[in-house]
C-alpha cells in the first residue's frame, strides 16, 4: 500500500470563475443610458438657477457663491456620471452585478442639485 501525504491545509480551494449574468450587463448598460441623459437634463436645468440673480438689487446678493451654486448644478451630474460609468464597468468585469451603480448615481445627482438649490439660495439671501 501507498502511503499518500494528508493535505495541505493551508492551500487555497481552486477558484472558480464567476458566471456572466447577460441580464446585469444588459440592464447596467441601458441604465447607464438613461443617466447619461439625465445627466444632460441635470445640467441644462442647474443653468437655470442663474435665474434667481434676477431678485438681486442693491448688492444684496453673493455673487461669487451664486456663480460657484451654478457652476456646481452644471458640473456635478457629469462628474455623477462619470464615476458611475466608472464604478459599473469595474463591476462588469469583475463579475459582480452593477445594475445598481446607475440608480445610485442618478440619486446621487439628484442630491447634488438640490445642494445646488441650497447653495444659490444662501446666495440671494445673503
Amino acid at each position: 500500500m501507498s502511503y499518500a501525504p494528508p493535505p495541505d491545509s493551508t492551500a487555497a480551494p481552486p477558484r472558480t470563475a464567476r458566471p456572466v449574468r447577460v441580464w446585469d450587463i444588459v440592464l447596467t448598460v441601458v441604465l447607464l443610458i438613461l443617466l447619461a441623459i439625465f445627466a444632460a437634463l441635470a445640467s441644462y436645468f442647474g443653468l437655470f438657477l442663474a435665474m434667481a440673480s434676477d431678485g438681486c438689487f442693491d448688492d444684496n446678493c453673493n455673487d461669487g457663491l451664486l456663480t460657484f451654486g451654478v457652476w456646481f448644478a452644471a458640473i456635478s451630474p457629469w462628474v455623477t456620471l462619470l464615476l458611475g460609468l466608472v464604478g459599473a464597468v469595474i463591476l462588469l468585469v469583475v463579475r459582480r452585478v452593477a445594475f445598481w451603480v446607475p440608480l445610485v448615481s442618478a440619486a446621487l445627482m439628484v442630491l447634488t442639485f438640490f445642494v445646488a438649490v441650497a447653495i444659490v439660495g444662501a446666495a440671494v439671501g445673503a
